[in-house]
C-alpha cells in the first residue's frame, strides 16, 4: 500500500495514556492504517525525529457558532494543536433564531461575548439558516478546517420561542414544552448537546440579562429531558440556582454526563473554589457525571471602559449598561457611584489585590502610560486605583484599555485543580471576547507551563488531558486518539520548545474589527483526516478550498 501522508522517526504518545513509542503513522483516505511501523512508500512525508506525534487537540469550549461561517479556518485554535471543535457552550448558540431576532441575538452576542456587533452582521450577511438542523446544514456546506460539534444554546431557543419577553419572565409550561421539543429537534438532527447559563456576568443588549438567566431550574431540567430520550450532553455555566444538585438532578434523570463552566481557583476570593471542589468530589463518589471544567491560564481580559465586560454583571453597572457614551461618562464621573464602586471591586474587597495584576495596554493620550501597572501607579500618584483609571479613561473619552488578570492567577491553585479526578480542561472561549481576550492558546500554554516548565505531568497524561478526556466526556466518539483505522487527526510539536508568543491586536474581522490573537511556537505540523493544514506555522489549505474538517453530528463524523 502506498500512503497519501507518512508521519516518520517520532515519538508516538496515542492520548490514551499509555507509554510512549517511537515509530511512524502511515496515513491513507484520511485514515490512520499503520502505526508504530509504516514501511510503505508516501506522497507526502513529514520528518518528526526529535518531536511527539499525538492526536490534534480537542477543544470543548469554543464560541465559534458564528465566525466558523466567514472564517473556515478558525483561525486561531488550529494553531496550538486543535483539531475538533464544540461550540454553542454557555447558551449562545445562533439558532434557533427568527429572521426578526437576529439582530437581538447578534446584539446579544457583541455584549455577553464581546463579539463586534458590526463585524457579526458583515460577516453572518443573510444567514441562510433559522432552525437548528438547517444550521447543522450550513456547517456542513460551508466546511472546515477542522472538525466541528455544536450544541444548541438556550439563549437563542428562549428568543425563538418567547421573543423579547425571553429576556423579561419565566417561561410557561407550553414554552418549555416547545423548548423540549426544539432540543429533540436539534439532537436528532445531530446536535452533540444543549447548553445554557444563568451566570450573572452573562448581561445582553440593553444591559438585560440573557434570556436563559430568566429560566427557572425547573425549566432547565425539563427542557434536557431530551437528552435522556436522544442522547447528548449537557453544558452550563453556573449561577444562582444553578449549581451541583441541578447538574445532578439532570446527569441522574437523563443519563447524561454534564459538564459545567468553569471551576476557577480562588474565584470570589482566597480559596472560594474549593467549595466546588468538595462537592465535586460528592458527586463523583455518587457516581453522577458531572465534570467541571477547567482553565489552564489565568482569566485576563483587555478591557475598555466603553465596555466594561468585567464588571457589568454587578448590579451597579446596570444603569451604566443601559447609558449612551456620554451617559456612561457620566455615571464613571460621579463621586458617589465611584464609591459603591470601590467598596464592591476596590481593594480589599472581594476581588483582593485585582489592581496589582491591571495594566494599561491603551492610552492614546499618553502612549508612554502603555504597560504601566495600575496599583504601582496609583501609589505614585496618592490616588486610589479606581479613582485614577476613571479619570483617565474620561480624559481619553474613554478610548483607553487596561488588560485585568481577573481569575484563575495563581498557578499553584490551578495545578491542583488540573490534577483533581474530576475535572476536564476547558474555557477556551475560542471565538469569543475577540478583542478582549485570547485563550485560543490554552494547549500551547498548558504544554509549555505546567509539563516543561513545572514538570507537573508527563506528557502521556498531558495529551490525555487535551485529547480523549475530553472527547469521551463530550461524546466525540472518534476522536482524541492515535489508533490503526481511526481518523487521521495529528499535531506534531518540539516538547522542548512547544508554546506560544503572547497576544497581539489585528483589524482582521469583517468590516475591519479588531481582535486579539496568539502565535504559536513549536507546532511542526497539524493533520486532519488526512490533510495537513499547517506546517512550520503557515495554512496550508485556503478558505475557498476543499477543507477536511467533518461536522461530527452526534459526536461521529458521518
Amino acid at each position: 500500500m502506498s500512503y497519501d501522508l507518512k508521519i516518520t522517526g517520532g515519538t508516538i504518545v496515542d492520548g490514551t495514556g499509555a507509554a510512549r513509542y517511537s515509530g511512524d503513522v502511515g496515513i491513507k483516505d484520511g485514515r490512520i492504517v499503520a502505526l508504530g511501523n509504516a514501511l510503505s512508500d508516501a506522497d507526502r512525508t513529514i520528518d518528526a525525529a526529535g518531536r511527539i506525534v499525538a492526536p490534534g487537540f480537542v477543544d470543548i469550549h469554543t464560541h465559534y457558532d458564528a465566525q466558523v461561517l466567514w472564517d473556515p479556518l478558525v483561525s486561531c485554535s488550529p494553531w496550538h494543536g486543535v483539531t475538533t471543535i464544540v461550540m454553542g457552550n454557555c447558551g449562545f448558540s445562533v439558532s434557533p433564531t427568527r429572521p426578526e431576532h437576529r439582530d437581538l441575538i447578534m446584539r446579544t452576542l457583541e455584549n455577553v461575548e464581546g463579539m463586534s456587533v458590526e463585524a457579526l452582521r458583515a460577516g453572518l450577511g443573510d444567514w441562510g439558516f433559522e432552525t437548528f438542523p438547517q444550521y447543522l446544514d450550513a456547517l456542513d456546506s460551508n466546511g472546515c478546517a477542522v472538525n466541528m460539534a455544536a450544541m444548541i444554546g438556550h439563549t437563542a431557543l428562549r428568543m425563538y420561542v418567547m421573543g423579547e419577553e425571553a429576556t423579561e419572565r419565566e417561561a410557561t409550561d407550553d414554552e418549555i414544552a416547545q423548548q423540549r421539543r426544539l432540543v429533540t429537534e436539534a439532537l436528532e438532527a445531530g446536535a452533540l448537546g444543549f447548553a445554557t447559563s444563568r451566570a450573572n456576568t452573562h448581561v445582553g443588549y440593553e444591559g438585560r440579562p440573557v434570556p436563559s438567566r430568566l429560566a427557572t431550574p425547573e425549566e432547565i431540567i425539563e427542557i434536557a429531558q431530551a437528552l435522556g430520550d436522544v442522547g447528548g450532553i449537557m453544558q452550563a455555566t453556573q449561577g444562582r440556582g444553578l449549581s451541583h444538585e441541578e447538574f445532578a438532578r439532570v446527569a441522574e434523570s437523563t443519563g447524561a454526563n454534564v459538564s459545567w463552566t468553569a471551576l476557577l481557583a480562588s474565584a470570589v476570593g482566597p480559596g472560594s473554589h474549593l467549595k466546588d471542589v468538595e462537592k465535586a468530589h460528592e458527586l463523583a463518589a455518587r457516581g453522577v457525571p458531572v465534570f467541571p471544567q477547567v482553565a489552564v491560564q489565568p482569566v485576563q481580559f483587555e478591557m475598555s471602559w466603553k465596555a466594561p465586560f468585567i464588571y457589568e454583571g454587578m448590579r451597579l453597572f446596570e444603569p451604566v449598561a443601559k447609558s449612551d457614551h456620554e451617559g456612561r461618562k457620566a455615571f464613571y464621573a460621579d463621586a458617589d457611584w465611584r464609591e459603591k464602586f470601590k467598596e464592591k471591586a476596590g481593594n480589599g474587597g472581594k476581588v483582593g489585590d485585582r489592581w496589582s495584576r491591571t495594566e494599561i495596554t491603551w492610552f492614546p493620550p499618553d502612549p508612554s502610560m502603555e504597560g504601566r501597572n495600575v496599583q504601582e501607579f496609583a501609589d505614585e500618584a496618592g490616588q486610589d486605583p479606581i479613582d485614577l483609571m476613571l479619570d483617565m479613561a474620561l480624559d481619553a473619552d474613554l478610548d483607553m484599555r487596561i488588560l485585568q488578570d481577573v481569575l484563575n492567577h495563581d498557578r499553584d491553585e490551578i495545578d491542583e485543580l488540573l490534577h483533581d479526578p474530576t475535572t476536564v480542561i476547558g474555557l477556551s472561549d475560542a471565538g469569543a471576547h475577540a478583542s478582549q481576550l485570547c485563550d485560543a492558546k490554552y494547549s500551547t500554554e498548558f504544554l509549555s507551563t505546567f509539563v516543561r516548565e513545572r514538570k507537573s505531568f508527563e506528557i502521556e497524561e498531558a495529551v490525555h488531558m487535551l485529547t480523549q478526556r475530553p472527547a469521551q466526556i463530550f461524546g466525540i466518539e472518534d476522536r482524541g486518539t492515535l489508533n490503526e483505522g481511526g481518523w487521521a487527526d495529528v499535531v506534531v510539536f518540539d516538547l522542548e520548545n512547544v508554546g506560544h508568543e503572547g497576544k497581539r491586536r489585528v483589524y482582521d474581522l469583517p468590516a475591519g474589527a479588531d481582535r486579539l490573537i496568539s502565535d504559536a511556537k513549536g507546532i511542526d505540523a497539524v493533520v486532519v483526516n488526512g490533510t495537513v493544514i499547517r506546517q512550520e506555522g503557515q495554512d496550508t489549505v485556503s478558505p475557498d478550498s476543499a477543507l477536511p474538517g467533518k461536522l461530527l453530528r452526534k459526536g461521529k463524523a458521518s
